[in-house]
């Protein structure tokens, strides 16, 4: 997946959530889409998850970012989360498969693609 079908300057695109490289057997090669959104009342611990996040993936808006990554990765993100948040803070975490559409509006942004892997949180 090349940076174009990210960064479509159409307010929408359609996208493979559920995306498998050349050889689809092997369950390494899977990909999920992540969006993790976040409202964390103490900058302590939202600067954290902030840093945590910018780690796997980029932000999309204050509260949200977007990742692809693997299914190993993606159980070490949830981990990395779960320590984060007190009993007053909401962390939400979806795991996007099969088809999509995406709808842009506003501002776009730009993610670069290291490692053939994007994460979007």
């Amino acid at each position: 997946m090349n940076n174009e079908n990210w960064m479509s300057m159409d307010r929408n695109f359609d996208e493979d959530y559920f995306i498998k490289d050349a050889n689809e057997n092997k369950s390494r090669d899977k990909k999920y889409f992540v969006l993790i959104i976040y409202d964390i009342s103490e900058n302590k611990r939202r600067n954290k998850m902030v840093k945590v996040l910018n780690s796997y993936g980029f932000r999309v808006q204050k509260s949200a970012f977007e990742a692809l990554i693997r299914p190993n990765k993606y159980k070490k993100l949830l981990s990395d989360i779960e320590r984060i948040p007190d009993t007053c803070d909401s962390v939400r975490v979806y795991k996007i498969q099969g088809k999509g559409t995406v709808e842009i509006f506003g501002e776009t942004f730009t993610a670069n693609d290291e490692d053939d892997e994007v994460v979007i949180i």
